[in-house]
């Protein structure tokens, strides 16, 4: 699934961060297989992948999860919402006091989904990038 799930990494990063970077969602997902430092878990229906919950950044009480990603043409069928879910629970299960994400606040829908499955807002952060003057 080496190649899907960069595909999707890439996509993740046009979505969220605007810009596609095909060696950073490479490099991501080979880390991460490679080292064992990110766990993917795909979501299938119907037999295929549909959905994506990376797992990674451990801390000495918990785990971060993340990257989601769903493709637009699954959307809206509860696949991100499971995978996610899942994902928590997974780490939970593995011994991890606490899951934690980032979401962008601009988007409801994946701020709606993780409240429904027990996630609760704890901080906001904002980034600041200072450029060339």
């Amino acid at each position: 699934d080496r190649d899907l799930l960069i595909e999707w990494m890439r996509a993740f990063m046009v979505e969220a961060l605007g810009r596609p970077d095909d060696a950073e969602a490479r490099s991501m997902v080979d880390r991460g297989l490679e080292l064992g430092s990110r766990t993917f878990y795909l979501w299938e229906a119907d037999g295929r992948a549909v959905s994506v919950a990376g797992v990674g950044g451990r801390t000495p009480n918990g785990i971060r999860v993340g990257p989601v990603y769903t493709p637009p043409a699954w959307r809206g069928h509860g696949f991100a919402s499971a995978v996610t879910a899942a994902a928590s629970q997974a780490a939970l299960d593995a011994g991890r006091r606490f899951v934690f994400l980032f979401t962008d606040l601009a988007n409801p829908t994946s701020n709606r989904i993780y409240q429904a499955i027990g996630y609760e807002a704890v901080i906001d952060v904002d980034l600041i990038r200072f450029g060339e003057p």
